[in-house]
């Protein structure tokens, strides 16, 4: 998907501890809730060591879990859990706070959660409950989160630092600058004059989220094969006539019935509608003659997949199509071919930038030297965004492009997206037969310690290869 600035999703209760695994359904009986898997449950518990080894012992973390959001009346968003928390927790509910204090004896790590509610169970769904929290999740404690304004200034007192992401949530922030006060009355009884200082959480959780680890990385391929099944099919079913929304179906239906969702609203553009980076209304017919590009990508397990392709909907590409085609995968390539340890983030940009703009003068929308129309980025009309961006638990995912006033070397575990493109509006300076075409193709990679390893290769993406994948399913659909 193009890089922008994306906000979170948020809505209804779904009780949830660790990837794919769900609380048992015991009744109100007080039944233990069923663990994480123990590679998870090493995994989370690695995780929150990591940050509180950073944090210091005088120091506390604050970590509350995304909101239910409404829709409209009664009916509210599909719940999302905030991608920070569940980084640290597995924990999959709303109502909920993470509290780390590195070197409290008695205990460390504290979850505030919803109780068990027969009733509210009945209408809304399982809840893990107090009581069951610390053994499933792992945590040393746990209390009702209506509980949280009695105990949390207590466990602010003595801390002299307090790490929390600002402006994220206001009426959080708001609530902990209150326990915050309470703390530090409490502490001027005590003839204390401790400072308190705000840290910012993002700086150092999600530089540890830059670099996946093998157990990421397996659910990320995992998020790969689905987001590559969805291509697959709805490059299998396109056909003139059919409208954007009924692609939109194949492609979401292949990652439902594979237990995953859209990790962002799917981009399914026919004809000019492709030359529009995020466009997602998605209702206009797909003309025979026309490509479609479909940028979209399966979430699993709260990591993102992110591909796309673009394809001829009557499975053969004309000579201009192929063309610009053409030239896009060839920056593609270039790209990937830079994407490796010790390469700067921006090496991948770089490449394909210098392969489209050759394109875009071999074809004549361009005209002059090439290392002069690069210096004055003369193809940003028709190529205006980066090459890539960090992909994990958010498809824009978290981390810095540059460390300083340098770009960031890449390094093993990093992953990331390659998805040059070019978009040809009609106009008097596109030729008439490039007019209205616009192509774009994106793969995920993994840094590897020797080079790069592409983890969504299993949709076509040659011209050639696509040609012959939609024939074959035509020939195969056929009675």
């Amino acid at each position: 998907m193009a890089r922008r600035q994306k906000g979170g999703k948020a809505g209804s209760p779904k009780a949830k501890v660790g990837p794919g695994r769900r609380t048992r359904a015991g009744a109100d009986d007080g039944a233990a809730a069923a663990p994480f898997g123990k590679s998870w449950a090493t995994e989370y518990r690695r995780r929150r060591r990591a940050l509180m080894k950073v944090m210091g012992d005088d120091a506390i973390a604050v970590i509350p879990a995304a909101r239910v959001a409404c829709r409209n009346r009664d009916s509210e968003y599909p719940y999302r859990a905030d991608s920070d928390f569940h980084y640290l927790s597995g924990f999959d509910e709303p109502e909920a706070l993470i509290v780390l204090a590195p070197g409290r004896k008695a205990g460390e790590y504290l979850m505030f959660c919803r109780d068990r509610d027969p009733d509210k169970e009945t209408w809304h769904g399982r809840r893990l409950g107090v009581e069951r929290a610390p053994a499933a999740l792992g945590a040393d404690d746990a209390f009702p989160i209506g509980d949280v304004d009695d105990i949390l200034p207590g466990l602010l007192e003595g801390r002299r630092q307090v790490f929390h992401t600002l402006g994220k949530d206001q009426a959080f922030d708001a609530q902990l600058l209150g326990w915050l006060n309470r703390a530090r009355s409490s502490r001027r009884a005590a003839a204390s004059d401790d400072p308190d200082v705000f840290v910012s959480l993002d700086y150092h959780l999600h530089e540890m989220r830059v670099h996946k680890s093998r157990a990421e990385l397996a659910t990320m391929r995992s998020a790969a094969r689905i987001s590559a099944a969805g291509h697959c099919r709805a490059m299998s079913v396109a056909r003139p006539g059919m409208r954007e929304h009924e692609l939109e179906a194949a492609l979401v239906g292949e990652y439902v019935r594979q237990g995953a969702t859209h990790a962002f609203l799917p981009i399914v553009g026919g004809g000019a509608n492709a030359c529009i980076l995020h466009y997602t209304e998605n209702r206009d017919e797909l003309r025979d003659g026309d490509l479609v590009l479909i940028d979209s990508g399966a979430e699993h397990e709260l990591y993102a997949g992110d591909i796309t392709r673009t394809f001829p909907v009557n499975g053969r590409f004309d000579e201009a199509q192929r063309t610009v085609h053409d030239i896009v995968l060839a920056a593609q390539l270039a790209a990937i071919a830079e994407v490796r340890p010790g390469n700067h983030w921006n090496a991948p940009h770089e490449a394909a930038v210098k392969v489209l703009t050759r394109g875009l003068r071999d074809i004549g929308i361009l005209k002059g030297r090439l290392d002069a129309l690069i210096r004055d980025e003369a193809y940003k009309p028709w190529y205006m965004h980066r090459t890539g961006h960090w992909l994990g638990m958010d498809v824009h995912d978290v981390g810095d492009y540059r460390m300083g006033e340098d770009w960031r070397a890449l390094e093993p575990g990093m992953v990331l997206t390659v998805e040059p493109g070019l978009y040809l509006p009609a106009s008097r300076k596109v030729p008439r037969a490039f007019r209205d075409i616009g192509v774009r193709i994106e793969d995920d990679v993994v840094v590897t310690a020797d080079g790069c390893e592409v983890i969504t290769g299993d949709v076509p993406k040659s011209a050639d290869d696509i040609e012959a994948f939609m024939h074959a399913a035509r020939e195969s659909a056929s009675p």
